[in-house]
C-alpha cells in the first residue's frame, strides 16, 4: 500500500520545482561513478527485452528518453536500434550535461563521454547488437540529438511519433502528485507508436531526494501503482518486477521498480 496523499503543506508539483538549479555532476558523483548492483541489474534486462524485439530486424527511424536527465545509460540501450535518439529535458544544466558527454570536452581532453560509463556498455555488450558497435562514442554522437527543452507532460498534446522509448526515474521522482505520477506515465506511452517496445524504471515508495543543497520531491508508489499508470497502454504481457537489492543508493526509498512492454497495437 502507498502512503495517503500529502497535505497542502507538503504537496509540491512539479512545477514547484527549482529544476534549472538541479546539479547534474553532484548527481552522477553521488549515483553513477561506480555502477551500483541494480543498475546492473536494470541495464541487462533492458538489453534483453529490446534484443529480444530488435534482433535480426531493421533499425527503427526515433527512439526516445523522457527525463535523460544526466544518466546516459538509458539511451545507450537504444543505440544499435534505432537511426536517432531524442533527449527530452528540462533542467539548463542537465541538457548541457547531456551535449558534453555527448561531444567531448576539448578543456579536459576528452572525446566523447565519460569513462566512468564504460561499464554500463560493457554489460550490454554480454548481447550481440550492442558488442557489433566498434565505436560507441561515435554511434552516440551520430545517433544521439542534441537535447530537447521540455516536460514529459507536453507529451500528451504531441502525435505519437517514437518507435523505442525509456524513462527512468522521471514521472514518480518531479512530483508529490498521484495524479502528476499517473499523467506523467500517460504522456510517456502516448509518445510511442503502437507496438513501440519501452522500458520505465521507478524509486519504489521514495520519500523525495536531496542533489547537493537542494530537495526535490517524489511520489510515493509501489508495483500497484505503476501497473494502474501503465494501464490500458499497454499489452497483457508487460512485465512489472520489484529489484531486490541490499546495496541502496541513499536513504528514503525501497527498492526499484522495473517495467518492461510494448506499447499496445
Amino acid at each position: 500500500m502507498t502512503s495517503g496523499p500529502p497535505t497542502a503543506a507538503d504537496r509540491t508539483l512539479n512545477a514547484d520545482v527549482r529544476w534549472d538549479d538541479f546539479d547534474p555532476h553532484q548527481y552522477v558523483g553521488h549515483n553513477y561513478l561506480v555502477m551500483q548492483a541494480v543498475d546492473e541489474e536494470i541495464v541487462t534486462l533492458v538489453r534483453d527485452h529490446f534484443s529480444d524485439h530488435f534482433e535480426g530486424g531493421d533499425r527503427v527511424p526515433r527512439g526516445i528518453d523522457v527525463g535523460a536527465g544526466p544518466n546516459l545509460y538509458p539511451a545507450f540501450s537504444m543505440l544499435p536500434w534505432c537511426d536517432s535518439i531524442t533527449l527530452l529535458e528540462r533542467s539548463a544544466q542537465n541538457r548541457r550535461y547531456l551535449l558534453g558527454q555527448r561531444d567531448g570536452d576539448d578543456a579536459h581532453q576528452r572525446d566523447g563521454y565519460d569513462a566512468h560509463w564504460d561499464p554500463f556498455w560493457k554489460v550490454l555488450c554480454g548481447r550481440k547488437g550492442y558488442a557489433d558497435l566498434d565505436d560507441p562514442r561515435e554511434r552516440f554522437k551520430k545517433v544521439v540529438e542534441d537535447p530537447i527543452e521540455g516536460s514529459l507532460f507536453e507529451l500528451c498534446g504531441a502525435k505519437p511519433g517514437w518507435d523505442v522509448g525509456t524513462m527512468f526515474f522521471v514521472a514518480e521522482s518531479i512530483t508529490t502528485s498521484l495524479e502528476e505520477f499517473q499523467r506523467g506515465v500517460h504522456c510517456f506511452m502516448h509518445a510511442l507508436k503502437p507496438g513501440a517496445p519501452f522500458a520505465t524504471a521507478f524509486m519504489e515508495h521514495s520519500q523525495g531526494y536531496r542533489v547537493g543543497d537542494i530537495e526535490f520531491p517524489a511520489r510515493d508508489i509501489d508495483t500497484n501503482d505503476v501497473r494502474t499508470a501503465l494501464g490500458d497502454f499497454v499489452e497483457s504481457t508487460v512485465d512489472i518486477q520489484r529489484l531486490h537489492t541490499s546495496d541502496l543508493v541513499r536513504d528514503g526509498y525501497t527498492g526499484m521498480i522495473l517495467a518492461r512492454g510494448r506499447r499496445k497495437e
